[in-house]
């Protein structure tokens, strides 16, 4: 699957290495601040103490 990716990408390694940091920084920035706070409305954690 890496390979594929790798192939598919255009230009030379280092825009292949940058656009893969930009695609990762996007989908952490969905997750943090789409997605993990629309799934903690439906997961309820117990009170918990720690002593």
């Amino acid at each position: 699957m890496y390979a594929g990716l790798w192939r598919l990408l255009p230009g030379p390694w280092w825009v292949r290495v940058l656009i893969l940091i930009v695609i990762a920084a996007a989908i952490l920035y969905g997750l943090f601040f789409y997605v993990f706070p629309w799934a903690s409305e439906f997961i309820n954690p117990q009170e918990v103490t720690v002593e």
